[in-house]
């Protein structure tokens, strides 16, 4: 018994000394300041949309697909991958978190190629969403800009 109180505590030991110390605070602040970062930079786009004249509608309907341009193609260039690293949960932010989280499994197959890895497998994970919302916006805002 005497064994096995020892063994115990030299294992407890070795699992204290090679657990990480917890940074919950510093990873909480790492989440706030890099999530309002990015609803700061969709606010100013926002913005911009809005100077230019746009109906809210309009404003907001840009602004979201620019979002979504803009953390897929982080995405596929591994920019996304190391913001999240570092942010946490800061990085979900919903429109460009739904973004990455749908893209990001297509871009697995990038070693493949881009017709036959990434092109072949969008279309059966959940990147569908992306490629359909994004080609309906784009269709959609080009016959209501030509026809308006």
């Amino acid at each position: 018994m005497k064994q096995d109180s020892k063994t115990k505590q030299e294992y407890q030991k070795l699992v204290e000394d090679v657990s990480p110390n917890s940074t919950l605070f510093t990873d909480c602040i790492k989440a706030f300041i890099v999530g309002g970062i990015i609803c700061c930079i969709g606010q100013w786009i926002n913005g911009r949309f809005k100077a230019m004249g746009f109906s809210q509608d309009e404003v907001s309907f840009y602004t979201s697909a620019v979002l979504i341009f803009a953390a897929s193609l982080m995405t596929g260039l591994g920019i996304y991958s190391k913001i999240g690293k570092f942010a946490g949960a800061g990085s979900v932010v919903p429109i460009t978190g739904f973004s990455n989280s749908v893209t990001a499994p297509a871009v697995e197959f990038k070693k493949e190629g881009y017709i036959l890895g990434v092109g072949a497998k969008i279309f059966t994970i959940a990147g569908p969403v992306i490629l359909y919302g994004v080609a309906t916006s784009f269709i959609v805002g080009a016959v209501y800009y030509f026809t308006k």
